[in-house]
């Protein structure tokens, strides 16, 4: 938390692991087993007889850390917010226009078509998030991207947490059955630059949503 929120900044030197291991009240292979987490998390950089300093995660961090990042020790952050729906809105357009010029069979598009048809037939509106979030995964799976596979794993850990909350707000999506079944017919035609317009205008609007309610 100390580093993330710039309490420790990079370059800093953090206490020995004998030091930490008291002030924690642990012992010291608990201290060794955390500042490997650490290391792996591009938090900080142990070097042998040099200790172990903080590093600039926003260099050297990855995507597991933007659960901690949307969510601090203050609150929510909007600013991390804003930049998951904006990549969540690039991803899934290119995701879509990947899907649709990958060449999916007609086995592929029938399920798709069920997808769709899965969030239009929910009974509410967590229910349509969570069809609708079944929907985006099984587009990612149909693009073949394996980053682009990564990068929403990464984004379904952020958002999916707070489902319960968000609902609301992306209903302006999750009811719109029409843009669904413009992205579901785009891909299963093969027509990438139709499959990517209907995924913009779709999750525009989710986007335009969550940040009209950070504002307010």
């Amino acid at each position: 938390d100390r580093i993330i929120d710039g309490e420790l900044p990079a370059g800093d030197a953090l206490p020995s692991e004998r030091d930490l291991a008291e002030r924690l009240n642990v012992s010291r292979p608990t201290v060794r087993a955390a500042l490997a987490k650490l290391v792996a998390a591009g938090l900080v950089e142990t070097r042998q007889g040099g200790g172990t300093t903080v590093r600039d995660y926003r260099r050297f961090g990855g995507l597991d850390l933007l659960p901690r990042l949307v969510l601090s020790r203050t609150g929510l952050d909007a600013r991390v917010i804003r930049d998951v729906m904006r990549t969540r809105l690039t991803l899934g357009a290119q995701a879509a226009q990947q899907a649709a010029l990958s060449g999916v069979t007609d086995q592929q598009a029938a399920r798709l078509r069920s997808l769709a048809q899965g969030i239009a037939a929910a009974d509410d509106a967590v229910a349509r998030e969570l069809a609708a979030v079944v929907f985006w995964d099984e587009i990612v799976d149909l693009s073949g991207s394996i980053v682009f596979r990564l990068l929403y794993n990464q984004l379904r850990a952020v958002y999916e947490p707070a489902v319960d909350a968000l609902a609301g707000v992306l209903a302006v999506e999750s009811t719109r059955g029409d843009l669904h079944d413009a992205i579901t017919e785009a891909i299963a035609v093969g027509d990438g630059d139709a499959a990517h317009a209907a995924a913009t205008e779709l999750l525009t609007l989710g986007s335009d949503a969550v940040c009209t309610a950070l504002e307010a």
